[in-house]
């Protein structure tokens, strides 16, 4: 298996990357196209965070770079405002890491 990164993107109704007035329904509707387009671009959509009311998303994935995340957003027509690698910490893998030294 091919070496996958984790990307957190992010979505915001103050800089036009989440669309104003978006209800529930619409975004299930969106979620499963958003689905499909990571599929075919090889993306695992591990989880998505969204505040309807806020207007902010914030969309954690793997894949085996950035540029295949924004492709998966382009084939929807989503904007973001960032993809950013990042890594994932926990209580246990800070606390294991750091007793393993």
């Amino acid at each position: 298996m091919e070496k996958m990164n984790i990307f957190m993107d992010t979505h915001d109704r103050a800089d036009g990357t989440f669309p104003a007035g978006l209800t529930a329904e619409q975004f299930a509707g969106f979620f499963a196209g958003y689905q499909e387009a990571c599929l075919a671009e090889g993306v695992v959509l591990l989880k998505v965070d969204v505040g309807l009311d806020a207007g902010r998303a914030f969309c954690l994935t793997m894949a085996r770079d950035a540029e295949a995340v924004r492709r998966a957003h382009d084939r929807v027509g989503l904007p973001y405002a960032s993809i950013t690698e990042v890594q994932v910490a926990t209580p246990g893998s800070v606390f294991f890491r750091a007793g393993a030294a």
